[in-house]
């Protein structure tokens, strides 16, 4: 009986210890989304108000290479400033809410001093007479495989972002390469270590995607990205669904019980970006319910054993 009782009392104890690890490294999967290029997605605030990401691109800022800047969400507004309202909903239940930079035109007066002072007084922490999205202070950056086809270095435009961080505020920053490696526009950017989140596409190649029933390639292509240096968290990348990509598509089932289970073995696990994911999709919620069901198992029982 002695015995026994000291038995139960070490496992009592070992799943004491376990439990803040478990509740850290087995939370729900992070999800990213953009908005603004589709006239369909709903609001921004309808995104958010769904609970299903917990990072919202804002898709795009273009021309910002020397040229005239321009927020290109066409579809949602001219006058966009009353959009500040929303971002901050989003904010105050937990999103961030970042700027994707798209197309820099074909200016060459810009260098990364001057554009991460643009970008900082007109949507990040800075003051200006004309915030396109109005007083609202959007999260952070992220950096697009556009071609520049200019003199501006996204590495040197990140480290002049970084500058702006504070102990209170931190300028986070992104990139979204595509899955193949050797991306000439985003190698050096993501080199530097400064990105907060990489967030890869993995489909519309098929060096580095899931096809023919079989995800050994997307798997290989993975651990590759995993293996690199600069990246502190690693997203899966992958569309919605078939009309959304032109190949590469994941059914639901095949990446909670085919990939999930084996990208998240990785520490730089970070989570999925859905492209492009509105408010009616029922793809996310199916990632997160069998996940986070999951997770819930686990802290139910060991809350019952403590």
């Amino acid at each position: 009986m002695a015995g026994y009782l000291r038995a139960s009392f070490l496992a009592l104890t070992l799943a004491l210890f376990m439990l803040p690890f478990f509740k850290s490294s087995l939370a729900c999967p992070n999800t990213v989304t953009y908005w603004g290029q589709h006239d369909n997605a709903g609001s921004l605030k309808d995104i958010c108000k769904t609970n299903n990401y917990e990072y919202v691109n804002i898709a795009y800022l273009k021309n910002y290479a020397g040229g005239s800047p321009t927020l290109d969400i066409s579809y949602h507004c001219r006058d966009c400033s009353y959009i500040g309202a929303e971002i901050e909903y989003c904010q105050e239940n937990g999103i961030k809410v970042l700027l994707s930079l798209g197309d820099p035109g074909s200016g060459t007066g810009t260098n990364a001093s001057q554009l991460a002072q643009y970008l900082w007084n007109n949507f990040l922490g800075g003051e200006s007479s004309d915030r396109p999205l109005g007083n609202a202070i959007l999260d952070g950056i992220v950096f697009e495989d556009f071609n520049p086809g200019t003199v501006l270095k996204f590495d040197e435009l990140a480290k002049e972002l970084k500058n702006y961080s504070t102990t209170d505020k931190n300028v986070y920053l992104a990139a979204f390469p595509p899955c193949h490696e050797g991306d000439y526009n985003l190698d050096s950017v993501i080199d530097t270590g400064l990105l907060d989140y990489v967030w890869v596409k993995f489909y519309d190649d098929a060096c580095c995607e899931y096809a023919n029933n079989n995800a050994g390639i997307l798997l290989n292509s993975w651990f590759r990205w995993t293996s690199r240096t600069g990246i502190n968290l690693l997203f899966m990348g992958v569309p919605e669904s078939e009309k959304h990509a032109s190949s590469g598509y994941i059914p639901p089932q095949v990446l909670i019980n085919q990939v999930l289970p084996v990208i998240k073995s990785s520490l730089k696990y970070g989570g999925v970006l859905v492209w492009h994911n509105f408010s009616s999709d029922s793809y996310t919620p199916q990632i997160k319910d069998y996940t986070c069901k999951n997770v819930e198992n686990i802290l139910t029982w060991l809350g019952t054993a403590i």
